[in-house]
C-alpha cells in the first residue's frame, strides 16, 4: 500500500500532507551536522532545540535559503527523514509519488534540484507546484473560474504575490523578504539601539509577542524583557523592549511586502483588478500572522484584506489537494515545466 505525499518544503518549516490522511507532519527545516564527521546529528524539531547551544563540532543550519536548496546533500537527508516519519504515521511503506511546492521564479536548475532531492530521498516520481498557486488551492480560492483572485503567501524566506485566473498565474512575483528578514531586522535594531546581541530564537519570540505592522495608537504598548550579550562589556544583559520599538524595527520589511503587493496590482489587467476590488486579497503563510498586517495592506491599497483560516497550512493543504486531483491539475503542472 502506498499513499502519495504533498510537501511544503519551506525555508523555516516543512509540512507533509499524506493523501487520504491530511497533514501528518510539521517540523522546522533545520539540520544539525557534525563538522568533523559530516554526519547528521538531528533533523527538524530535535535540531531546532540545539540552536545556540551546540559545541564547536556541531553546526545547526537551514539547508534551504530563500525557498530554494542551498545545500543539496543536507536537504536530501532532511527530506528523507521527514518522508520516513510521515510513512510511519501513515502506516505504508512503498515509495510514494511526491509533489513539492516551490517559489515563483525559480530557475530550471533550482526546480530540478528539488525534484532530484525528492527522488534521492525515496520518491517514486517527483513533481513541483508554485507556492502561491498551491496556497490559493489550500484556502479555497476559485482558481479555475474566469475571475481574478489575489494571494499573498508570506513564508520564512520569500513573499509570493500572485493574481490567479482560469487555472494559471496571470501576474506574480517573488520577493526575498519575509519572516527571516523580520527576525534579522529585530536583531539589528536591538544591536544598534542597545548594543545588545540577541539570537534568532529571541528575535522570533519578540516578533510573535510584540510584532505589528502598525505602531500602537497610543503609548508604547506591551513590553517584553530579553536577555543577550552586551557588545561593550561582553557580559549578559537584560533590556525591556516595547511594541512600538518592534514595530519600528519591522517597518522596512513590512514596507517591502506592501510595495510588492502594490507593484503586482499595478500590472494587473483592469478586469482582474476589478474582481480583486470586489473579492479582496487573501494572506497566507506564517508571516501573515504578524499583527495588523492585513490592516496595513488594506490602508495602503484600498482593497479589503483577509487572513486565511489556516495560513500556516495553506500551501501544504493545496499541494496535497493538487496531488489528490492530479488529473485536474495535470494541465497546470505540465504547463509549468514539471513532470510525472
Amino acid at each position: 500500500m502506498t499513499r502519495d505525499m504533498g510537501i511544503d518544503l519551506g525555508t523555516a518549516n516543512t509540512l507533509v500532507y499524506v493523501k487520504g490522511k491530511g497533514i501528518v507532519l510539521k517540523e522546522p527545516s533545520v539540520v544539525a551536522v557534525n563538522t568533523k564527521t559530516g554526519a547528521v546529528e538531528a533533523v527538524g524539531e530535535d535540531a531546532k532545540r540545539m540552536v545556540g547551544r551546540t559545541p564547536a563540532s556541531i553546526v545547526v543550519k537551514r539547508p534551504l535559503k530563500d525557498g530554494v536548496i542551498a545545500d543539496f546533500d543536507t536537504t536530501e537527508v532532511m527530506v528523507r527523514t521527514f518522508i520516513q516519519k510521515a510513512q510511519k504515521k501513515g502506516l505504508f511503506s512503498r515509495r510514494p509519488n511526491i509533489m513539492i511546492s516551490i517559489p515563483l521564479g525559480v530557475t530550471p536548475v533550482e526546480r530540478r534540484a528539488v525534484e532530484d532531492a525528492a527522488r534521492q530521498a525515496g520518491a517514486r516520481e517527483a513533481m513541483t507546484i508554485e507556492e502561491p498557486f498551491a496556497a490559493a488551492i489550500g484556502v479555497d480560492l476559485p482558481v479555475w473560474e474566469p475571475t481574478g483572485s489575489m494571494i499573498v503567501d508570506i513564508g520564512g524566506g520569500t513573499t509570493e504575490v500572485a493574481i490567479i485566473s482560469l487555472g494559471g498565474i496571470v501576474i506574480g512575483q517573488s520577493v526575498r523578504v519575509a519572516g527571516d528578514e523580520m527576525d534579522e531586522a529585530i536583531i539589528q535594531y536591538v544591536k544598534r539601539r542597545y548594543n545588545l546581541l540577541i539570537g534568532e530564537r529571541t528575535a522570533e519570540e519578540l516578533k510573535i509577542e510584540l510584532g505589528s505592522a502598525l505602531s500602537p495608537e497610543s503609548g508604547e504598548g506591551p513590553e517584553m524583557e530579553v536577555r543577550g550579550r552586551d557588545l561593550v562589556t561582553g557580559l549578559p544583559k537584560t533590556v525591556s523592549l516595547t511594541a512600538r520599538e518592534i514595530a519600528e524595527a519591522l517597518d522596512d520589511v513590512v514596507r517591502a511586502i506592501v510595495d510588492a503587493v502594490k507593484s503586482t496590482l499595478e500590472k494587473s489587467p483592469p478586469e482582474l483588478a476589478a474582481d480583486i476590488m470586489d473579492r479582496g486579497i487573501v494572506l497566507a503563510g506564517g508571516g501573515s500572522l504578524l499583527r495588523n498586517l492585513d490592516r496595513r495592506l488594506a490602508e495602503e491599497t484600498g482593497i479589503p484584506v483577509f487572513v486565511a483560516e489556516n495560513p500556516l497550512l495553506a500551501v501544504a493543504i493545496g499541494t496535497g489537494r493538487a496531488l489528490e486531483h492530479l488529473s485536474l491539475y495535470q494541465k497546470y503542472v505540465q504547463a509549468n515545466g514539471t513532470r510525472r
